[in-house]
Formats: structure tokens, C-alpha cells, sequence
């Protein structure tokens, strides 16, 4: 197994833990604001074998308090199930990030205590993933996924990136009755700043939802999840 790349801290990435994150490459879907162009195209900014992740996990016991995975799709790499069990089997807790695509993979991560935390990324309302997915079936892996981390996930966050025109009013309240009941749900501005799969994207227009509006979505979507917060 290849890994894409490896940030040896972070403070922000596994909620309530100092981690460590492992890239994965290569994603099945075509998110035009996404701001990891070159994992998402399958290209390799770094290369690091798994012996040397584990060797740096070996080292940094003590220090790290977590693992977190993520793209990319982590769930499209072969190798995800190793990758788990062995960052497990050195004590560390981890969480996987994904856009839940792949409902039978995360089953199988759950079944087999080998995920601590997962964060879902959820795009849109599920009917309208056509900018993101030429997948016809899409809406249905999606709507799996969500129903299976909220019944089997140790600990959970769904999220959705805030930009225009995909994120507006409607669209986060659709998104909030989907996963009602839901443990947290995370609004995330979209940063106008960041280099995007699709490089016109924030070049045709700003996407950019201000503070003020980022509240009113709050707002909205609060009283369908027990957490919502803007990240």
C-alpha cells in the first residue's frame, strides 16, 4: 500500500485529539471546489510505504492521541482495511474521513472495530449529486451510508462545504431533515483562497457564503441534529 502523504500533527483534524493524517489518493468524485486537486486526479505528492507509517506511528507513541485517514477516497484504496487494523493494533484511535460513496467498505470497517470516528462529507441534498457523481445510484449508497454510521459508528460528524451555487438555504435544510437526529453537523465555509479541481471555479464567480449567512444556515439546520456548528 502507497501512501500520498503524511502531516505528523494536527490539532483540527480528529475533533478532541492531537493526530497525525494520512492521505490517501485517487477519488471517485468530481467535486469542482475540491481543495485537494491532486489526490483527488490519483497523482502522488509524496510517496510513503506503510512499514514507514507504522515506523513513524511507533515513534510518536505518546506524543499523537490519534489517526486520522483521509483523501482523496480512502474507501477506494485496497488497502484500507490493513491500514486500519494496523494503525489499531498500535493503540491509536482512528477516524476515517470519506464522502460515503462506499457504504459495503465502511461496513465492513465498522463490523470490525476498526474505526473510531468517521466523518461523512454530504455534498448536497442526495437527489442532486449530478455535479459531484455520474453515479445514477448514487443517492441510495449515500442514503446507506448515513443510516449506517448513525446506527453503528462509535462516533460520527456529517459535514458539508458551503459554497455558492451548490449550498443555500434550501439546500442545508434538506440536508439537516436527511440525517435528523443526527449526533453533529459541521458547516464548513468554502476558503476562496484554496487551489480547486476545477481551477476556474472560484475564479468565475465568488462562492464564498459570508459569516452572516453561515449563521442563517446554522440556524436552520439546528434543530434537526442534536449538534451544529460552523467549522
Amino acid at each position: 500500500m502507497i501512501l500520498a502523504g503524511l502531516q505528523k500533527n494536527s490539532f483540527i483534524d480528529f475533533p478532541g485529539k492531537i493526530s497525525c493524517v494520512l492521505f490517501t489518493t485517487g477519488c471517485n468524485f468530481i467535486c469542482p471546489y475540491c481543495h485537494n486537486a491532486d489526490l483527488a486526479r490519483g497523482e502522488y505528492p509524496a510517496r510513503f510505504k506503510l512499514a514507514q507509517v507504522i515506523d513513524f506511528l511507533k515513534s510518536r507513541r505518546g506524543m499523537l492521541e490519534g489517526v486520522a485517514i483521509t483523501g482523496g477516497e480512502p474507501t477506494l484504496e485496497g488497502g484500507i482495511v490493513d491500514l486500519c487494523r494496523a494503525v489499531k493494533s498500535l493503540g491509536y484511535p482512528v477516524k476515517l474521513d470519506t464522502n460515503g460513496s462506499r457504504p459495503a467498505v465502511l461496513r465492513g470497517l465498522l463490523e470490525q472495530g476498526l474505526v473510531d470516528f468517521i466523518a461523512m462529507d454530504i455534498k448536497a441534498p442526495l437527489n442532486d449529486y449530478h455535479p459531484f457523481s455520474r453515479d445514477p445510484k448514487i443517492h441510495e449508497r449515500l442514503a446507506a451510508s448515513i443510516r449506517m454510521i448513525m446506527e453503528s459508528a462509535p462516533a460520527y460528524e456529517f459535514r458539508t462545504t458551503c459554497a455558492a451555487p451548490f449550498v443555500n438555504a434550501n439546500s442545508v435544510e434538506t440536508i439537516a431533515r436527511t440525517i435528523e437526529g443526527a449526533a453533529c453537523y459541521v458547516l464548513q465555509p468554502f476558503n476562496r483562497r484554496a487551489v480547486c479541481l476545477d481551477p476556474e471555479f472560484n475564479r468565475r464567480q465568488d462562492p464564498t457564503l459570508f459569516p452572516d449567512e453561515m449563521m442563517r444556515l446554522k440556524t436552520l439546520a439546528a434543530p434537526f441534529v442534536r449538534t451544529c456548528m460552523i467549522r
